[in-house]
């Protein structure tokens, strides 16, 4: 059967707003202010490095950047290509660096100077090239990496981008369930593009004339196409943020003029504290939260504060991410996380029933389904993972929720164990597998529980092996050594026994009773 002629490419929405606000400030860091006509010049010029260096379509390449200008130049310039887009977290280990490289089949990871440490390691464990941006030219000598700026400069400059089939993968996400290590999320031209198109025709009040605080994190998904991508393709200007706090956010936000904070709960909680120190304001008149829950109260206290009301969002990595949102133009349902976006499907599932979908009447509680455009293609090279994950055609997300008569969704729990602190995911059964590795564990179950300003921290309780000495403080030091800061237990409690249930598997809702 024929897949038709049709083609697409995310680098359109660069390329198109270069042509159309080609003068317009498109990114801003520090002092420094990129044009669009600049960035998507710039960006064709690394893709004529980047092809130099024989990426073309169909190549993943690994990109471990901050929030900074060079994020979108390789981001655009590989999609420029026809390549795929893999963003690593700025916080991973080198262990876990290599382990997203060779799951990737990436060809090449691009890493700015400051991530060096980790990137380098994790590039020379997977025998993957690397190649750096930012080096300062002081430091060029005295490291061994060829800087992406340079060779742009010997290379010749792309025309334009290289058109795509709309199901052709564009980039490659990694996250992961409760089980397994973390799994690469497929997503689309087609999926992508019409997330942000969405996002701008009915959902979100993005205008040419914003400046949008950039504090989320470009390589997760809610910062990559909800801050960026939207951004860019109403012709507005980010305004990035390499690292989050909240005196500088506000800072940033007051002397930019910012007119739009997209972040998570964590985040609004901080610059409510800053809030308090700083009497100016910055003119804000719009604001989107997503990433965890969150409380009525803290939209009213942020409301006080900055005159902008919150609108609520729920979404996944394997949705693009944005399912539901409060729309622009119609009264926001706090405790909500909205109805669902033009084109995709909300339902409430039987839990239940794992291999079929059985919706559930309006006003039930059950699994919140998903279909629509903006689903992920799958699990890269895990059919059984996707098969379980997509039924139906239905994504299942493993969160309950209820949904009301006029569509409004609310989430009530989660079913998998995932943990989510400060909006990022955290995953029990991998940093199980690190205090494995101890030499003094026995078993080890690793959960989370309620924290005022994180919405979780990480717990672990732990089995020592006879004799052993080893404290709780010794393994989280342990557990730092091997992955992510955001990801190691901040307490673990050393026990006799984990309580287990008839089949032997650990009953870590006991724990969370017992310790949350």
């Amino acid at each position: 059967m024929s897949t038709g002629f049709a083609t697409m490419s995310v680098a359109a929405i660069l390329a198109e707003s270069a042509t159309r606000f080609p003068d317009s400030v498109a990114v801003v860091v520090g002092p420094q202010q990129t044009t669009y006509r600049d960035l998507w010049r710039e960006a064709r010029e690394y893709a004529g490095a980047l092809k130099a260096r024989g990426i073309g379509p169909g190549d993943p390449v690994a990109v471990l950047i901050p929030n900074v200008a060079d994020f979108p130049r390789v981001y655009y310039a590989v999609l420029a290509l026809g390549g795929i887009v893999v963003p690593i977290h700025a916080l991973l280990k080198s262990e876990e660096i290599e382990y997203v490289l060779r799951d990737s089949g990436a060809k090449l990871i691009v890493c700015a100077a400051p991530l060096l440490g980790e990137g380098a390691k994790g590039a020379a464990l997977a025998a993957v090239e690397l190649v750096s941006v930012l080096i300062p030219d002081d430091k060029v000598d005295a490291l061994p990496f060829t800087r992406l700026e340079d060779e742009a400069r010997q290379a010749t400059a792309i025309e334009t981008y290289e058109p795509r089939h709309p199901f052709d993968t564009a980039t490659i996400l990694y996250t992961s369930g409760t089980t397994g290590r973390p799994k690469g999320a497929e997503g689309c031209h087609l999926a992508l593009v019409e997330q942000v198109n969405v996002l701008l025709l009915s959902t979100f009040d993005l205008r040419p004339e914003d400046r949008v605080l950039g504090c989320l994190p470009l390589f997760h998904t809610f910062g990559q196409t909800c801050a960026m991508n939207a951004t860019f393709r109403a012709g507005a200007t980010i305004v990035m943020v390499p690292r989050f706090d909240g005196d500088t956010a506000l800072g940033v936000m007051i002397e930019q003029q910012c007119t739009i904070f997209m972040g998570v709960p964590t985040m609004y909680i901080g610059l409510l504290d800053a809030a308090s120190r700083n009497v100016e304001r910055p003119p804000l008149r719009y604001a989107v939260s997503g990433g965890a829950a969150i409380p009525v109260a803290m939209i009213d206290k942020f409301r006080e504060a900055f005159g902008a009301d919150i609108f609520e969002g729920y979404g996944l990595t394997e949705t693009s991410p944005v399912a539901t949102f409060n729309h622009v133009g119609r009264v926001p349902r706090p405790g909500t996380v909205g109805q669902a976006l033009w084109g995709v499907e909300i339902g409430i599932g039987n839990p239940e029933l794992q291999e079929s979908v059985e919706l559930l009447p309006t006003g039930e509680l059950g699994e919140v389904l998903i279909r629509g455009h903006n689903l992920m293609k799958g699990y890269l090279n895990r059919p059984e993972e996707t098969a379980k994950a997509i039924v139906d055609g239905w994504f299942r997300t493993g969160d309950l929720g209820t949904l009301d008569d006029d569509g409004y969704l609310t989430i009530v729990d989660r079913t998998k164990d995932m943990i989510l602190r400060n909006g990022y995911n955290v995953y029990p059964r991998e940093v199980e597998e690190v205090l494995a590795r101890h030499p003094d564990v026995a078993n080890s179950a690793v959960f989370g529980i309620s924290h005022e300003t994180h919405g979780q921290e990480i717990m672990a309780a732990v089995m020592l092996r006879p004799g052993a000495q080893t404290s709780g403080q010794d393994l989280i030091d342990f557990t730092m050594e091997h992955i992510a800061s955001y990801k190691y237990p901040r307490h673990i409690q050393i026990v006799e026994a984990l309580p287990l249930g008839p089949s032997g598997k650990v009953l870590k809702r006991e724990l969370v009773a017992q310790y949350g």
